[in-house]
């Protein structure tokens, strides 16, 4: 079967080189991969404690940061080496101060993997949420290296629980134990013959509490506030969002607009100032004027054209709304609700138990289209009360659920 894992794992980093020919993305991991053997020699004392974790990409990286910042705190004298699969997770975090190297996951093939556990020797391997490899695993289960998954979530949907996926569910196996989010993923995972498995909750809620204690002062967000009226801060908006965010933002003049488009490239950008009847001023202009001393009146629409800010951005808003929900799936819904204001959201949430919970407390509204917007909005500004009820609802809700890094810390031994 390792032999099979590792013939699969050949032909998919094939497949990936030739992607490479025009992906920019294929090619980045494929260059990446070919620098992981010198980071690892520079950055990693092979006769030292190492802990891995590994992330598919940043939000899973945001998942684990918590532990990794626990864990120096308890053990300063290990290293802390950290894995992406994809460039989006590498290329924001390749510089993280929290790690002794960070690199990119080695082919899942017999060669690349050993030459990578030879280099990294790993006491422990931290697999954050999914993303799992069959020859990693298989061969870190071969050198007895304590290998766990953590804040992982399973559905019924998901291919482990189909027929033809029978043979990935036995992957899970090869974990030495697996920390789940939810009681629902316990159960799951237990009527499929998965034993070792602890309910710990979801990491995400300590960062997003350690996020919001370390919020950046944002000037153009915070003289954008005090310029009065009630503010909406929409986050990780597309074009459907957008469509009938700023229809309602147009026709509403006692709600004021903070908005930060998921795509900041200048066709997007260009497509949001075209649909906006009102005044507005890209973040990164406003901040020039400010600081050249010109930006004597607030326009009522922000645009937020970088990125790195959303999460604080968020403390500056009375209502939050987070994109997604009318195409694939809403973004993160903890980062505005730790904030203690009210949250809104499309109805793509399936995969999200947190964004149910905060639908169930009474800290979200589920809005189904431009009608159903209108109605919970109205409600919202109408309503002082409604709105910090709600408010307060999302906030006591993510601080409920805190405490998953030490659960998992103390599980695997720290």
């Amino acid at each position: 079967m390792k032999a099979l894992f590792s013939l699969t794992g050949i032909l998919t980093h094939l497949g990936m080189r030739l992607a490479a020919l025009w992906h920019p993305k294929a090619k980045q991991i494929i260059v990446g991969r070919g620098e992981t053997a010198e980071r690892l020699k520079d950055r990693i004392n092979p006769n030292g404690k190492t802990i891995w974790f590994h992330a598919a990409s940043l939000g899973e990286f945001e998942q684990g940061r918590p532990l990794m910042e626990e864990l120096r705190r308890r053990d300063p004298a290990c290293q802390i080496l950290v894995s992406f699969f994809s460039p989006s997770g590498y290329n924001v975090r390749h510089s993280y101060s929290g790690a002794d190297a960070v690199v990119y996951l080695p082919a899942d093939y017999a060669q690349r993997v050993n030459e990578f556990l030879d280099l990294a020797r790993p006491d422990v391997a931290i697999f954050i949420k999914y993303d799992i490899w069959p020859t990693m695993l298989s061969t870190l289960q071969q050198r007895n290296i304590p290998t766990y998954l953590v804040s992982a979530s399973f559905r019924s949907d998901q291919f482990f629980f189909h027929p033809l996926g029978r043979w990935y569910l036995r992957l899970l196996k090869l974990f030495t134990h697996i920390f789940v989010q939810e009681d629902q993923s316990k159960a799951l995972l237990q009527a499929h013959g998965v034993s070792h498995i602890s309910t710990t909750g979801d990491t995400r809620f300590d960062r997003v509490v350690d996020i919001a204690a370390q919020a950046k002062d944002i000037a153009s967000a915070s003289a954008f506030r005090e310029a009065g009226g009630t503010i909406l801060v929409a986050g990780s908006t597309w074009p459907m969002d957008e469509d009938i965010l700023i229809d309602y933002f147009n026709r509403t003049p006692k709600m004021r607009l903070i908005i930060a488009p998921h795509e900041i490239d200048e066709a997007h950008l260009q497509s949001i100032e075209a649909k906006l009847q009102r005044p507005y001023a890209r973040y990164t202009q406003q901040q020039s004027r400010e600081l050249a001393g010109s930006a004597e009146v607030q326009p009522d629409c922000l645009i937020i054209d970088c990125f790195g800010l959303l999460s604080s951005i968020y403390r500056y808003g009375d209502i939050a709304y987070i994109g997604g929900g009318f195409g694939r799936s809403i973004h993160n819904s903890l980062e505005a609700a730790v904030y203690g204001i009210p949250v809104l959201f499309g109805p793509r949430i399936d995969k999200f138990v947190e964004a149910k919970e905060l639908v169930a407390c009474e800290g979200a509204k589920i809005v189904n289209d431009a009608a159903d917007l209108a109605k919970v909005l109205d409600e919202l500004l109408a309503c002082e009360q409604v709105c910090a009820h709600a408010g307060a609802a999302a906030g006591s809700y993510v601080r409920s659920k805190t405490g998953a890094t030490n659960k998992v810390l103390t599980g695997i031994g720290y």
